[in-house]
């Protein structure tokens, strides 16, 4: 077996393998599950993962954790690096039940590095050095602070249509009505359907989008003015002021705790 697709559902080999990959073209998974517990995030760009629960936007400081032969679904929206860590059934018993978010580490994202670039061998057990990195990806799964799935998105195709644009540009202002028209529905039943579907109304989701962005912005080194601006704001006074309120801090402070 040459591939590392044909690794995925084994049941034996190594403890866990990971795999490391580049994109320029949006890509889409359909629904399917493995044998193994599935750790995955970005570097750069952004992805929504589809579980039962409904589709979510996964920033890039955020890792999704699967457990084994959960069903879901992927995306990635616009250029990604990302990664992935397969983890054997057996390791999985003290890690997450339930298809989580996790805040990403830099040890874990260095000991994921790390590791996708091992020769994977389903017949030769982790050397010495490969098992104590090992133990520290599983032991990050297993310690690191929960969080809420991302950002949900809305299952009817015409304000899926709305919320990837948004995505794809988050500095977007057209109105309500222009919204409307673009999905080709009416502005109450945007209005009343993103509520239904996601928990926030419209105004809400877009500049929970934007916040999301603004995060994978600040981690990647981006000036908190640039932010601002580049995602839309007059100034950057009032996307400093809607940071604090949905994060608790300000955009320095969580630029300087990374």
């Amino acid at each position: 077996m040459s591939h590392l697709d044909d690794y995925i559902n084994l049941a034996d080999g190594p403890v866990l393998f990971a795999a490391e990959g580049r994109h320029e073209d949006e890509l889409a998974a359909e629904p399917h599950q493995h044998a193994r517990g599935q750790l995955f995030g970005s570097m750069r760009g952004l992805l929504s993962v589809g579980v039962q629960e409904g589709v979510w936007l996964v920033p890039a400081i955020h890792a999704v954790w699967l457990p084994p032969r959960q069903i879901h679904s992927g995306r990635t929206h616009g250029p990604f690096h990302g990664w992935s860590v397969y983890v054997a059934e057996s390791a999985c018993g003290d890690l997450p039940p339930q298809p989580c978010t996790i805040r990403l580490s830099g040890l874990l994202r260095e000991a994921v590095l790390r590791a996708a670039h091992w020769p994977v061998n389903a017949s030769e057990p982790l050397s010495g050095a490969q098992a104590h990195v090992a133990d520290v990806i599983l032991d990050e799964i297993r310690t690191l602070p929960v969080e809420p799935l991302g950002l949900p998105l809305p299952k009817d195709p015409r304000l899926q249509r709305v919320a990837r644009a948004l995505i794809a540009d988050p500095a977007d202002d057209r109105d309500l009505e222009r919204w409307a028209d673009f999905a080709a529905v009416s502005t109450r039943t945007l209005t009343r359907r993103f509520v239904a579907e996601t928990g926030f109304n419209f105004t809400e989701w877009r500049q929970r989008a934007r916040m999301m962005r603004s995060l994978e912005m600040l981690a990647a080194g981006a000036a908190v003015t640039t932010v601002a601006l580049d995602l839309g704001y007059s100034t950057a006074s009032a996307f400093i002021n809607l940071f604090r309120r949905t994060f608790g801090e300000t955009p320095a402070t969580y630029k300087a705790r990374l």
